[in-house]
C-alpha cells in the first residue's frame, strides 16, 4: 500500500505525486491540510521515516515563529501536539509504502521505495 501525504499547491507534492504515477504508483491520496494526521499517526510516520520531531517542521511557517517551536526543550509530543493543530507546520510531501517512509524533498526520494 502506497500513501502520499499531499499538498496540491506545493510543487515538490505536485512533482512526487507525478513521479510515482510515472512509476505505475497510484497512493491513496491524503489531502493533510483538510484531513491532519492525528497524534499517533504522526508519531508512526516518524519512526517510518527515522527521524525526530523537529526534524518534520517547517520552520519557515508564520506558527513556527508564534508558537516558539525553535524552542530546544520542547519534546517531541509538544512538537507533534503543534503539528496536529496546525497542519502547515508539517514537511511535505510524506511519502509511505508498507512500513517505511520518505520525505519527497527532493521528488527523487520517494524511488527509495520502490
Amino acid at each position: 500500500m502506497w500513501t502520499i501525504y499531499h499538498n496540491p499547491r506545493c510543487s515538490k507534492s505536485r512533482q512526487t505525486l507525478q513521479l510515482l504515477q510515472d512509476n505505475g504508483v497510484e497512493p491513496e491520496v491524503v489531502l493533510y491540510l483538510e484531513t491532519p494526521p492525528d497524534a499517533g499517526t504522526l508519531s508512526d510516520l516518524l519512526k517510518k521515516l527515522g527521524i525526530g520531531a523537529r526534524d518534520l517542521l517547517r520552520t519557515g511557517e508564520t506558527a513556527y515563529k508564534e508558537l516558539k517551536l525553535k524552542n530546544m526543550e520542547l519534546t517531541d509530543a509538544q512538537l507533534i501536539e503543534a503539528m496536529v493543530a496546525n497542519p502547515k507546520l508539517i514537511q511535505r510531501p510524506i511519502v509511505v509504502h508498507d512500513d517505511r517512509a520518505v520525505l519527497g524533498r527532493p521528488p527523487e526520494n520517494a524511488l527509495e521505495l520502490l
